[in-house]
């Protein structure tokens, strides 16, 4: 994030439409390392970062097929996690195995070093490659990264207009949360995007927050996040989400901590 806050060098927020477990840390005692949410399905994450500074987040690209049966796309934001190198080498070993997965979108960050690195392995048959991630506000649905999506480019507006509302002040998670990731707002028909899927589908998922008890019936947001970096490598990390019909919340607070891993950081 290089926008108007300078007390902040990352912000995202996110949602998620999976059956997952709560954001925890993962582990006990001192091997606590990860803190994220866990996939029921494959046991993997849509979004996690570290106590020495490694962020990932996923999301599915959107497409007709019905799912391949290929490997689970939330083991790989969990393999850079759990891993000892960089971004941009676990971006590059990605690329390497991308055709084994379900269309993605992949971002992988070091905090500590200010680096960003996105990948995809759609859409099908064009290379693919790995970029970084310049700074400034970014948005990613379910398409390449910044892809002009009514939603996308709302949540574009709307968190560019919150970061100038809040100036110098401190961000509150939970406020930029709901805002943000709480809009149930339908796209206008006539600027869905093409994808190949059902329009009426198209239309039940064109709002930011998608209900559960849509029509669509395979998708809806189960867990909405926001992880905020301070310069002084202070980390929040805010979840409300859906448990037994009912939104609870939680909140996590660390320091950064240096990485002793040397080759894990950008060269």
């Amino acid at each position: 994030m290089d926008v108007t806050n300078c007390s902040y060098c990352f912000l995202a927020t996110a949602h998620n439409g999976r059956p997952t477990k709560p954001v925890e840390w993962w582990g006990e005692g001192s091997n606590q390392k990860i803190l994220g949410g866990r996939d029921e399905l494959g046991g993997g994450t849509w979004l996690g970062c570290t106590k020495d500074g490694f962020l990932a987040f996923l999301t599915n690209f959107r497409e007709p097929e019905p799912s391949s049966g290929t490997r689970s796309r939330g083991e790989l934001p969990k393999r850079f996690l759990e891993g000892t190198k960089s971004a941009s080498e676990t971006a590059e070993e990605i690329v390497k195995e991308a055709h084994q997965y379900d269309g993605f979108n992949l971002i992988l960050a070091e905090l500590q070093t200010k680096t960003m690195f996105y990948i995809s392995n759609r859409p099908k048959g064009e290379p693919i490659f790995v970029q970084k991630v310049p700074p400034g506000v970014h948005v990613l649905s379910n398409a390449n990264l910044n892809s002009p999506w009514p939603k996308a480019e709302k949540l574009r507006r709307e968190l560019y207009e919150i970061l100038v509302s809040y100036g110098e002040t401190e961000l509150c998670e939970k406020d930029m949360v709901e805002k943000l990731m709480g809009d149930k707002t339908k796209a206008d028909r006539s600027m869905l995007p093409t994808t190949g899927c059902d329009p009426e589908r198209e239309f039940d998922l064109s709002s930011i927050f998608v209900e559960i008890n849509a029509k669509s019936r395979r998708y809806g947001t189960r867990s909405m996040a926001a992880v905020s970096v301070k310069t002084n490598d202070e980390v929040v990390f805010y979840e409300k989400y859906l448990e037994n019909n009912n939104w609870r919340e939680h909140l996590f607070q660390y320091h950064m901590q240096s990485s002793p891993i040397d080759h894990k950081l950008a060269k």
